[in-house]
């Protein structure tokens, strides 16, 4: 039987094999349990590199793309994050260790109520869980220093670039729902914004609106 200590040795060597070297990213994934925050049938695959499914038909990314798409933001200890689509809320864990201030947005109350009990729960107490449009940002808070989107959009969504602080990042996967999509960072500049492609990805895409949440 494997020990969790082997369990996060191999969770850790995944990671690595991926791509991801930053040690500040390492070292946050290594501290936030994935495994807390699935549930139900899927319980015992917490540890393995693999998205799955969770309530409201979303899924928790799997690890090595939740590291690519944290160290692709270049998070400083002083940044204002905003995340679009809580999901689960492993993501938005990971980025309260990394910067001052995470603002996550979900449209599917359920979700909402209970990332933010799981968060609560790993006092993390400079993250704020949200129930609203993510596709719209979160004007109140804005500018911000970085933006993540955890849902496809077939272009990047103009009100979220305008929450864009200049030099800020915004990294998320772009293209049709049903196709592959690729995951970008678009930085702001004094002049307009740059592009880089960073890999493939495949995740659920952005809607509009909120969740019909019995």
């Amino acid at each position: 039987m494997i020990t969790e200590a082997e369990r996060k040795m191999q969770f850790l060597f995944a990671l690595r094999s991926n791509g991801i070297t930053e040690a500040s990213v390492l070292s946050a994934m290594e501290k936030i349990d994935r495994g807390l925050f699935v549930r139900g049938l899927f319980a015992d695959r917490a540890y393995e590199d693999v998205p799955l499914p969770i309530e409201c038909g979303q899924t928790i990314s799997q690890p090595s793309v939740v590291g690519i798409m944290t160290q692709a933001l270049r998070i400083s200890p002083r940044n204002k994050i905003l995340e679009v689509g809580t999901g689960s809320g492993y993501q938005a864990s990971i980025l309260g260790l990394l910067a001052r201030r995470v603002y996550t947005v979900e449209r599917h109350r359920k979700l909402v109520q209970e990332a933010k009990l799981l968060i609560e729960s790993l006092d993390s107490a400079n993250i704020t869980c949200i129930l609203s449009d993510g596709s719209y940002g979160l004007p109140d808070q804005a500018p911000f220093d970085r933006i993540l989107v955890t849902a496809a959009a077939e272009d990047p969504p103009s009100p979220l670039m305008a929450q864009l602080k200049v030099g800020g990042i915004m990294v998320l996967p772009v293209g049709q729902s049903d196709t592959v999509q690729n995951l970008i960072r678009v930085t702001r500049t004094e002049n307009g914004y740059e592009y880089d492609d960073i890999r493939e990805v495949r995740f659920v895409p952005l809607v509009e609106g909120l969740g019909k949440d019995f």
